[in-house]
């Protein structure tokens, strides 16, 4: 692909960062490490979707499945998701994006919560890019919790029944008012989509691609890019193709 900009840009992409354990076993390392590379491809892959000229980017890195994995497993996780916190502090600033983390909050360290609160209070103008970090997410958890939020306001007499649609609905998910990603990857070759914004992927066109996450590089990017354009979304009409 010589030229991307003949080639449709998804204005948000969201992606399943899959394989870190096999990665790592391929090589002959501890599952740890493949996770440990994969919170380094994180960076890298922000830096490229920002400079194709994608705007949102999702990124799925602790399910709310994901607590039934070792406990020595998910302690690291952390311990490296607490670094990358500690150090993207400088970047995130410098090249204007924003951070929002989604999912669950009450099964994670204070410590973490407190560093991921700072992050988003000091990006909270940055509006260059948006990175949003699913962790201890589920896609069912996020429309039983919307659900919950609007029968609060109803029983406050904030909102009436009737005015519950479709879009009246999805102000409440996790990702509320910003649009849907266009473009979903999951690495791997796993062609499953686990749970993960179980309302925001309806008309979202999937890509499955047989690299492991922590492999995932610009050249793995601009290839699902050039897959991407090349799909006609059609969200239900006929095609106008001739």
């Amino acid at each position: 692909m010589n030229n991307l900009k003949v080639f449709k840009i998804p204005q948000h992409i969201a992606i399943i960062m899959d394989g870190n354990g096999r990665w790592a076993a391929t090589r002959g390392l501890p599952r740890t490490a493949g996770h440990k590379e994969g919170i380094r491809r994180v960076k890298d892959i922000v830096r490229a979707t920002k400079k194709l000229g994608i705007k949102i980017l999702t990124l799925f890195a602790f399910s709310t499945e994901n607590w039934n994995r070792p406990k020595r497993e998910i302690n690291l996780l952390f311990s490296y998701l607490n670094t990358f916190l500690k150090t993207y502090k400088k970047e995130l600033m410098k090249e204007n994006i924003k951070l929002k983390v989604i999912g669950r909050r009450d099964r994670i360290s204070e410590n973490i919560i407190r560093k991921i609160e700072e992050l988003e209070r000091l990006t909270e103008s940055n509006s260059s890019f948006f990175l949003i970090i699913a962790l201890d997410y589920g896609g069912r958890w996020d429309i039983v919790n919307a659900t919950k939020k609007i029968i609060s306001d109803i029983q406050q007499n904030k909102i009436s029944i009737s005015a519950i649609d479709e879009n009246f609905f999805s102000h409440y998910l996790s990702i509320n008012d910003l649009p849907d990603p266009d473009l979903l990857i999951r690495t791997s070759g796993e062609e499953r989509i686990s749970n993960f914004l179980l309302w925001n992927l309806a008309y979202s066109e999937l890509y499955f691609p047989k690299v492991y996450w922590p492999d995932f590089d610009e050249k793995q990017l601009k290839k699902a890019l050039e897959v991407y354009s090349k799909r006609e979304r059609r969200y239900g009409a006929i095609s106008t193709e001739k």
